[in-house]
């Protein structure tokens, strides 16, 4: 028999590996498709899950020693929850360790593409000083905001922005008037979101009621010259064809994408060659400091499932008993 092991999608952090060393080495799969999981669950009792890691019922009932699955982040949709519950086994989740660093790369996007960084830098380098005659950046100041998911890390969002002076809109049907005022937002309806914002950034869970939830008639509300940010998850908006419709005819001026469906895209559609188009490898969010929260928070609660202890963030409570 093969010795215990801990499988895993991807590569995990000195700090994971520390704490998850007593009960076996972590194999990393070759790549994180089904096919390369499946061929390292020999022996595992745990099973991280990175990026688009594949939890599905086929991975899951192959590894038949499997204790406990850990996802280095807060979204779960690539795992078969009703199989995990059927073998007991806990999702362990990590809400809040990459908080900061999303919002911050949100941020990013946004300034990124309303002062036009890309647009001059490439003037520069091609010798074109008197582009600065020719076009003018945005501002933030005065712009209005509109936040997609009013969670955890929509909420840091509208404390980051507060500095900038602007208008900040949230759209969420689970929170309060009150919590989005604490925060100085405004909670509307999500068309109103879209017709009033300058800026609109996705930070909404992937499910049943928000896949699509960005279609091409949804777009078609927004202000002209707007921009759109995804930091969530790809098929929260429609598709690519959608997206690029409105940067080419309107109303968009910019999008910024660190998510897409499926991962990774297929860059040889048109979007792709859009100089108004930025985008990261699900990465840009990525930094060192949430990559060691996440892999802290996500090895302690697997190491407390494999020891019988309760674990802290459970995406599936009901596999615990």
């Amino acid at each position: 028999m093969k010795p215990a092991c801990i499988a895993s999608s991807g590569p995990v952090g000195e700090v994971a590996i520390e704490i998850l060393k007593p009960y076996g080495d972590i194999v990393v799969a070759k790549d994180s498709s089904e096919e390369a999981l499946l061929q390292i669950l020999e022996g595992a009792v745990g099973l991280i899950l990175r990026g688009d890691g594949v939890g599905s019922t086929k991975v899951i009932e192959t590894a038949t020693d499997l204790k406990v699955i850990g996802r280095s982040g807060v979204g779960y949709d690539n795992v078969d929850i009703q199989t995990a519950n059927a073998r007991k086994i806990p999702v362990i989740i990590t809400p809040g360790a990459n908080s900061q660093a999303v919002v911050e790369a949100a941020l990013t996007f946004i300034l990124a593409l309303c002062k036009k960084m890309i647009h001059w830098d490439v003037q520069l380098k091609q010798g074109n000083w008197r582009s600065r005659f020719e076009q003018s950046s945005g501002d933030l100041e005065g712009a209005t905001l509109g936040i997609i998911g009013f969670g955890r890390i929509g909420r840091k969002f509208a404390e980051l922005i507060r500095p900038f002076g602007m208008t900040v809109l949230a759209y969420d049907p689970f929170v309060t008037q009150e919590t989005a005022h604490e925060l100085d937002t405004d909670l509307v309806e999500l068309d109103e979101l879209l017709q009033r914002s300058d800026f609109v950034s996705i930070h909404a869970l992937l499910n049943e009621n928000t896949r699509g939830l960005i279609n091409k008639e949804r777009l078609s509300l927004m202000k002209p010259g707007s921009f759109l940010i995804n930091m969530a998850r790809g098929a929260i908006i429609e598709s690519l064809d959608v997206v690029h419709d409105a940067l080419v005819n309107g109303p968009l001026a910019g999008v910024g994408l660190d998510v897409f469906d499926p991962e990774p895209p297929d860059v040889s559609h048109p979007i792709f060659k859009l100089d108004n188009c930025l985008t990261s490898p699900h990465a840009i969010c990525m930094s060192k400091g949430a990559l060691a929260k996440s892999f802290k928070m996500m090895a302690e609660d697997m190491a407390a499932v494999l020891d019988g202890r309760k674990p802290r963030f459970v995406a599936n409570p009901e596999a615990l008993g």
